[in-house]
């Protein structure tokens, strides 16, 4: 499923290198000699010893923890009452190795930017614990090679072995369970391999698996939870994929399409799980007076401001969050106007308010 599901990205890497017009004949061939790494995978060493603080990018133990950022008008909840497990999006975009050293300061850099714009959305309901991962390159995602599997599955083995740390400092707290993206992904298999059937899964207030697909018939039936169908559910999944008009999502309908679900069955043509972040709930349509708060990042990403009643949100077709007209947010929307990078900060205060709302019918809940 992994395959060319991110090509968007290197394709602005290949734009910025200079390459534009090449690339308008040498695409694939491009993106794949700048970005897939050379080489076998490495035989990584055993997961790191994530009982070390220094193997977090957030945890509620950290100085500067970038995941309690907040913008303007808000503030980090004074108790949090859940434990939040969040695993950030790809941040290694160069090809010298299959994965990310735990140690490399730009990725690290990166990730610490997306915990700002992400992970901040939850402080208010949970202490967040976010870990470095030797995370997949970006170019494990543009190649059919064996390679690529092998790097993903380390990049897991770290997040799975991060996540058994985690349960063992949350003790008995509800847990949410976000990620963006490639930390998405591996939150899919963490749902599949090791939560679902046990008594994990009761802990679970939401699990949001934002920017990466879920096909409702041949994945949600073997990950444990069900498709959030109500704003105020608790124990459900949630996802999207953000897109403005007109909008081209081939690149990730072709890859989708063409991959196998947790059940072994195709994927294609199935439907994909698409909440609307504004109303909590799937299939709907909300104007853009109902969005409690859209971050607007600075130039450089080191702040943004929240602003309100800017951006709609209308699940269509088989599972896009469809935007409307496409909104300046800054220079990183992909081709066929794909927001994916900003599948959290279009909604940030609405996340916000969801997870609140959740936390509430989880402790409502009889035990």
């Amino acid at each position: 499923m992994a395959r060319k599901f991110l090509y968007v990205f290197a394709f602005l890497i290949v734009i910025a290198a200079g390459v534009g017009i090449a690339f308008n004949f040498f695409g694939t061939q491009i993106m794949r000699m700048a970005m897939v790494p050379g080489g076998s995978v490495e035989a990584l060493s055993p997961p790191p010893d994530y009982a070390d603080a220094k193997m977090w990018l957030a945890r509620p133990d950290i100085a500067r923890n970038p995941a309690r950022w907040t913008p303007p008008g808000y503030k980090q909840g004074a108790k949090p009452e859940a434990a939040v497990f969040f695993v950030h999006p790809t941040s290694y975009l160069v090809r010298a190795r299959w994965n990310a050293p735990l140690d490399d300061m730009d990725a690290n850099t990166k990730a610490a930017i997306f915990l700002k714009g992400q992970a901040s959305a939850f402080n208010d309901s949970g202490e967040i614990w976010a870990p470095r991962y030797r995370q997949a390159a970006f170019g494990a995602f543009l190649t059919t090679q064996a390679n690529a599997q092998k790097a993903l599955d380390f990049a897991y083995r770290d997040v799975l072995a991060a996540f058994e740390e985690f349960l063992k400092q949350a003790g008995d707290r509800p847990i949410i369970l976000a990620g963006h993206s490639q930390g998405a992904l591996h939150l899919t298999r963490l749902l599949h391999e090791r939560i679902a059937g046990t008594p994990l899964s009761k802990r679970i207030v939401a699990a949001y698996i934002v920017g990466w697909p879920v096909s409702r018939s041949t994945d949600l039936p073997l990950m444990g939870l069900p498709e959030c169908a109500h704003a105020d559910q608790a124990g459900c999944i949630l996802s999207w994929q953000s897109f403005a008009e007109p909008a081209d999502p081939s690149l990730i309908f072709d890859t989708f399409d063409g991959t196998k679900g947790f059940t072994g069955a195709s994927r294609k043509g199935t439907p994909m799980i698409c909440t609307n972040p504004i109303t909590g709930t799937p299939g709907t349509t909300a104007p853009a007076s109902a969005n409690l708060g859209t971050l607007y990042p600075s130039r450089d990403l080191t702040a943004a401001d929240i602003k309100p009643g800017r951006v709609g949100a209308a699940c269509v077709g088989r599972g896009l969050l469809m935007i409307g007209a496409p909104p300046s947010l800054g220079g990183f929307v992909l081709p066929g106007n794909n927001y994916h990078v900003y599948d959290y900060s279009l909604f940030w205060a609405n996340v916000r308010a969801d997870i609140a709302r959740r936390l509430k019918a989880f402790q409502s809940l009889p035990r």
